[in-house]
């Protein structure tokens, strides 16, 4: 839908997102600009990223991935898996330091990444999100490296991602980011 401040659709379509899409989605994969959009709540803390994905529950979604809340000097990803509806979800953040570059592309590829390592792991919406994550900053990392290499900055201008240069680590993930569980008070 969107993102850093700017709707890609226009506006009238996010209703069509929150009333037709949001409640016959399977998992849900919005960043922090498209959750605010989507649960109508402004996320300034964790605890606002938990309560918007408890809303995006109630509306429909059994698992829903925060894929970046910007929180100090880290992105962070909230994931939460509601495997008995009615029932409190499994709730876990992984927290990613800011690389400092901009990419293209970077959403769609972690959803991609999120939904072939949840359909390896179907119940395991944690470790699907540790491989996804762990892939996706490998990705960037290289990303950065090659621009560098080449006497280029990679903070003066849009990177173009090294997919092709990474498959290795798409398919084969290293996982470095870890899941810390939320607990239920």
């Amino acid at each position: 839908m969107g993102d850093e401040g700017k709707l890609y659709v226009p506006l009238e379509l996010v209703s069509v997102y929150r009333e037709k899409v949001v409640p016959v989605a399977s998992m849900l994969t919005p960043n922090q600009f498209e959750v605010e959009h989507l649960t109508g709540l402004r996320i300034s803390s964790e605890k606002d990223g938990l309560e918007a994905c408890n809303i995006l529950h109630a509306a429909g979604p059994a698992k829903v991935v925060i894929t970046s809340l910007r929180m100090e000097d880290n992105l962070l990803l909230i994931g939460s898996h509601q495997k008995v509806k009615g029932e409190p979800p499994e709730q876990f953040k992984i927290v990613i330091p800011k690389i400092p570059a901009y990419f293209t592309g970077t959403g769609d590829l972690l959803t991609s990444l999120l939904l072939g390592w949840s359909n390896k792991y179907p119940d395991n919406l944690e470790r699907a999100a540790e491989l996804a994550v762990s892939s996706l900053q490998a990705l960037l990392q290289r990303t950065v490296t090659d621009y560098e290499r080449a006497g280029f900055d990679p903070q003066s201008s849009t990177l173009e991602i090294r997919l092709i240069q990474s498959q290795e680590d798409i398919l084969n993930p290293n996982i470095k980011f870890k899941a810390e569980k939320y607990t239920t008070v």
